[in-house]
């Protein structure tokens, strides 16, 4: 299966889209600040996952899912800030959240599966 078509990556990229379009009504005088940081962070996501889907070792995919959750993990902190900024309202912030917490769910299942993918592959060794 290609990595475009898992729905790991379908849902991160989602976040994405709707990470940018909340970070655009952000100020102007944050567009090198959290708003860069922000979407760097999120871009980051989906696109260790698809470096991960292209390694050649279920040991080395793991470590790219990895980094994508802790990109998940550090982009949540980041969503609290610009509430603690006023730059996000409660909904906006809830909504992001939630998505999260999906994506997290996702990749932490992915992550499993590459795991019992390496147990194999050592076992097979």
């Amino acid at each position: 299966m290609e990595y475009t078509e898992l729905k790991v990556w379908k849902e991160t990229r989602l976040l994405v889209n709707n990470v940018y379009d909340v970070t655009k009504a952000f100020p102007k005088d944050e567009t090198y600040g959290l708003t860069s940081q922000i979407r760097r962070c999120v871009v980051s996501i989906p696109s260790n996952i698809a470096e991960g889907c292209g390694r050649r070792t279920p040991k080395d995919s793991i470590h790219f899912f990895h980094i994508s959750r802790g990109s998940l993990y550090e982009l949540e902190t980041q969503l609290y800030l610009a509430l603690d900024q006023n730059y996000i309202q409660e909904k906006e912030h809830k909504v992001l959240l939630d998505q999260i917490i999906g994506c997290k769910k996702l990749l932490n299942g992915f992550i499993n599966y590459y795991k019992t993918l390496k147990t194999k592959q050592t076992i097979n060794h």
